[in-house]
């Protein structure tokens, strides 16, 4: 019987699950797809917001501002990227600078530090593209960019690391109450847990409902993204987001941490949790309402658009608590913005939520809260460079052209605990596929990497999901 098992493998739940790591405990991580952030996670803005903009009060305002400032340390731990740029809330008339104002007094209730209400002069100075009609802004320094799928999928492997369990392709599909916990069927199998931890993004509310709870109802609202090519990344400084108005709060306007630039989302509410494709609308839509921050964004520059879902709460605030149904079970819903920055303090409440039903639980002297650097091979000097291919000449095999990504990069990022397994795995984690042609030069070797480094065919590496064949057969036969 496991001490624990953690439902959901997004940044909520391996946050989660790698705090957990850190206990002698006997931990588990069950995700119903086959790799790690594959929901909400690899899909969203990647801001780490300030915390201005949750009311006071509220979960949200309590842990955004707590989880905000653990950022540059777990991401140091982990090696994964991130960069304190700071944002905007922009302001074009009266009415706006009025909502930047109540979005400073918030703020200000809500301990965020160094914020300051600027003149349009400031502004300016700051972004030499924004728009002339804009007047003033919000300026938050302690917000950030980081790359959200990178950071969940090294908690994993630091979690599994330090002895956490990780079962992917495990659907949950009942959950029993029993006298030692929880009896959880994944398919015909059943798992013993003490203590269930429902992290399950816009499925939590029917993984509540198998132990009775009825406590809320969770609504993915799809929003829909362009990302443009890293000629354009520079073209703002900050995150910059539009005043929030009587019609909703705009679009963002935003540096990746890779040095792409991201605009979107739009917001729409959804029966389908499964839906992520997008549309010429919602596209539209974004394009036509980034206007208001910069003019002329070159658009032709696109390189992919992408749609996410975030699991609207009916609370409209995050659901963390303990069931009062069964004893043990504790919720983790309703985790939408901003949950990415709120994780790491969402993950220490469950902690103590976990304490008031488990009293003994000690520290595990050996936790190693770092995990092996990752070899980025374009950020090496070239003095770095030829050491390293002395040592394997396989990182001086240059597989993806747009962002350089070598062949030792891929290979590593299979054989690491919670290793990619399928090419958007191998995405996820070195970006091959990231750049330009979005894949149309490298996918067929890293195709050809994974089948090998796995000993599969290469007609069952899959593109993602479990039913993304890539190949299915020959199409001609070559007589030698």
């Amino acid at each position: 019987m496991y001490d624990v098992m953690v439902i959901g493998a997004g940044i909520a739940g391996t946050y989660v699950a790698r705090e957990f790591s850190r206990y002698d405990l006997k931990v588990i991580l069950v995700e119903k797809d086959n790799d790690i952030a594959n929901g909400t996670t690899k899909a969203n803005s990647a801001i780490v917001h300030a915390g201005y903009d949750a009311k006071p009060g509220t979960l949200k305002g309590k842990l955004n501002v707590l989880g905000n400032a653990k950022f540059d340390q777990v991401c140091k731990e982990l090696d994964v990227p991130f960069k304190r740029i700071g944002s905007l809330v922009i302001a074009t008339n009266d009415e706006e600078l009025s909502a930047i104002q109540e979005l400073y007094e918030r703020g200000i209730e809500n301990k965020i530090p160094d914020m300051k209400l600027l003149n349009q002069e400031e502004v300016r100075a700051m972004e030499e593209n924004i728009n002339e009609e804009v007047i003033g802004a919000l300026y938050a320094p302690t917000a950030g960019i980081v790359s959200p799928w990178e950071l969940a999928i090294a908690l994993a492997e630091n979690g599994a690391d330090n002895g956490l369990e990780i079962r992917l392709n495990a659907k949950v599909t009942d959950i029993e109450k029993i006298d030692q916990g929880f009896l959880v069927s994944i398919g015909k199998e059943q798992i013993a847990a003490k203590t269930v931890i429902n992290c399950a993004g816009v499925y939590a509310e029917q993984i509540s409902e198998m132990i009775g709870d009825k406590l809320y109802k969770i609504t993915p609202r799809r929003g829909q993204y362009n990302i443009l090519d890293k000629t354009v990344g520079q073209l703002v400084n900050h995150v910059i987001f539009q005043a929030p108005t009587k019609l909703g709060k705009g679009v963002l306007v935003a540096p990746t941490v890779h040095g792409n630039l991201l605009v979107g989302p739009d917001a729409e509410d959804l029966d389908d949790k499964s839906d992520t494709t997008t549309t010429v609308k919602g596209i539209s839509f974004i394009r036509q309402s980034s206007m208001k921050t910069i003019r002329k964004i070159p658009f032709n520059t696109t390189i992919t658009s992408f749609s996410g879902l975030r699991a609207r709460p009916s609370t409209e605030d995050f659901i963390i608590e303990g069931s009062k149904k069964a004893k043990g079970f504790i919720h983790v819903a309703g985790i939408e913005s901003p949950g990415l920055s709120a994780a790491p303090a969402i993950a220490e409440y469950v902690i103590e939520l976990f304490k008031e039903i488990v009293t003994d639980i000690k520290e595990k002297t050996d936790f190693n809260p770092k995990r092996k650097p990752v070899i980025r091979f374009e950020e090496l000097t070239d003095e770095e460079k030829t050491e390293l291919i002395k040592k394997d000449p396989r990182y001086g095999r240059i597989i993806c052209r747009c962002e350089n990504v070598t062949e030792g990069e891929i290979v590593d990022a299979i054989h690491r605990n919670a290793g990619a397994t399928t090419v958007d795995g191998i995405k996820r984690r070195v970006r091959p596929g990231m750049g330009r042609c979005q894949g149309g030069f490298c996918g067929p070797r890293v195709m050809e990497i994974l089948a090998r480094e796995l000993h599969v065919d290469i007609k069952e590496i899959l593109k993602d999901g479990i039913h993304s064949k890539i190949l299915t057969e020959e199409t001609k036969q070559v007589k030698h």
